[in-house]
């Protein structure tokens, strides 16, 4: 099981950049496939980006592609969003999932019922 915390949201003007943070408990951080989601103000949740366990593969929905990159620290179990770019349209609360891949797969996941455990979420708003 692992337990994950994210951090880095907050007000930024359009054009602005922000960092989001995901720490994660346990000690088998590294055989879990990461991925981002965000949920803006009366919309669905949907997806932002995935990484593989060992962050050797990565997805992008194409609404950040360009502007966000995913990455990951197995060493110190946390992983990353960069956010350049920002728009109004990024503002959301970001959440971070995590799914057990026990060594088994390189793959990255894009659909949040393929995701195990989830953070609480940090609020990112993009003022224009």
């Amino acid at each position: 099981q692992v337990q994950l915390v994210e951090s880095g949201g907050g007000l930024v003007q359009a054009g602005g950049s922000l960092r989001l943070s995901c720490a994660a408990s346990g000690r088998t951080f590294n055989r879990y496939a990461m991925g981002w989601f965000r949920q803006g103000p009366g919309k669905e949740q949907e997806f932002v980006a995935a990484i593989s366990w060992s962050g050797g593969n990565t997805n992008y929905a194409d609404s950040v592609k360009g502007r966000f990159t995913i990455s990951r620290v197995n060493a110190v179990n946390t992983l990353y969003l960069q956010m350049n770019s920002l728009k109004p349209e990024d503002t959301a609360v970001y959440s971070c999932a995590a799914r057990d891949t026990y060594y088994s797969s390189s793959n990255y996941y894009t659909r949040i019922n393929d995701y195990d455990y989830w953070g609480q979420g940090t609020q990112v708003t993009v003022s224009s």
